[in-house]
């Protein structure tokens, strides 16, 4: 019953905010989520080492205060715009999309080469999705397979009209799956700043080792895939920027591991350039290095 009533609130937010023009949902969600940056106090510390990492060790005080408010400012907008969206808004949503640096992906569809998009939790990265089924390069994607089944369920179908096919990560055969998507000259994208699954590769990251998803970097060695790296953004006022970053070349070195983990370096060091735009905008809300556990203990 409680998983019901969860996704019960789910569907109401869906059915009132798609009644509301773009910029009541936009207002909503920002105003929620200076709200939300108030009631949850606690975790101030931990979002302020995120901000310092991403803003540099010499922002004052002022600014990381300001700069953890807006986090919750833009998550609050990103939930918003979720609900909010419908098929028929397609077009309206695709018109405010600020288009950076599309080249290098009309190239690789020409050539017929496989694609890999790789985001960070930033922005709306959804919409980046949608773009991608707009350019001709329609997206299967891997999602988290939530404990609330009719939760999960809804962001499918959420996703599905965002132009994503998704893959869930409780399903065996996803990475087989996702290999034949590209080997069949097919397009993924993985959301990939954050290792959910603790497997992922080691890397230095703003500046202290934690590990990254290593998917991305492994599928485009196995398949040949371009990987491109992606910052989704949110305008000021009303839509989206999206800047494709040039295809990350994998080294000519002797095994699959070091080939690996040199690319998952490099990866780690473009998703760096891409946070370092908008940090504010990037949706880490939980501990994501080992010196993290420290925050989370004095914000508890």
């Amino acid at each position: 019953m409680k998983d019901y009533l969860a996704y019960l609130g789910f569907r109401v937010a869906t059915g009132l905010f798609g009644l509301l023009p773009e910029s009541w949902i936009r207002r909503i969600g920002e105003r929620g989520g200076e709200i939300a940056s108030r009631r949850f106090r606690g975790s101030a510390p931990l979002l302020r080492s995120h901000l310092r990492r991403a803003m540099g060790p010499l922002v004052d005080d002022a600014d990381l205060d300001r700069g953890v408010v807006d986090m919750y400012r833009y998550y609050g907008r990103y939930w918003t715009e979720t609900f909010w969206f419908r098929p028929r808004r397609r077009p309206e949503i695709l018109r405010n999309i600020e288009r950076v640096n599309f080249e290098p992906v009309y190239r690789s569809i020409e050539a017929g080469h496989p694609r890999i998009f790789a985001l960070p939790h930033l922005g709306n990265w959804e919409v980046a999705g949608m773009i991608a089924e707009e350019i001709g390069t329609p997206v299967v994607a891997v999602a988290e397979h939530l404990p609330n089944e009719h939760i999960t369920d809804w962001f499918i179908d959420i996703r599905n009209r965002f132009g994503i096919q998704i893959i869930l990560t409780s399903d065996p055969s996803r990475t087989r799956k996702l290999i034949k998507v590209l080997k069949d000259g097919g397009a993924i994208a993985l959301v990939a700043d954050r290792d959910v699954t603790g497997r992922g590769l080691p890397v230095t990251f703003f500046g202290e080792e934690t590990s990254l998803p290593g998917g991305p970097v492994a599928l485009a060695d196995a398949t040949g895939a371009d990987l491109f790296p992606i910052g989704a953004y949110f305008h000021e006022g009303r839509g989206h920027r999206i800047v494709v970053h040039d295809p990350i070349a994998l080294p000519d070195l002797p095994t699959r591991e070091e080939r690996v983990a040199v690319g998952a370096q490099e990866f780690a060091e473009v998703l760096e350039d891409i946070i370092r735009e908008a940090p504010s905008q990037w949706h880490l809300f939980q501990p994501n290095w080992p010196s993290d556990r420290s925050l989370v203990e004095e914000g508890s």
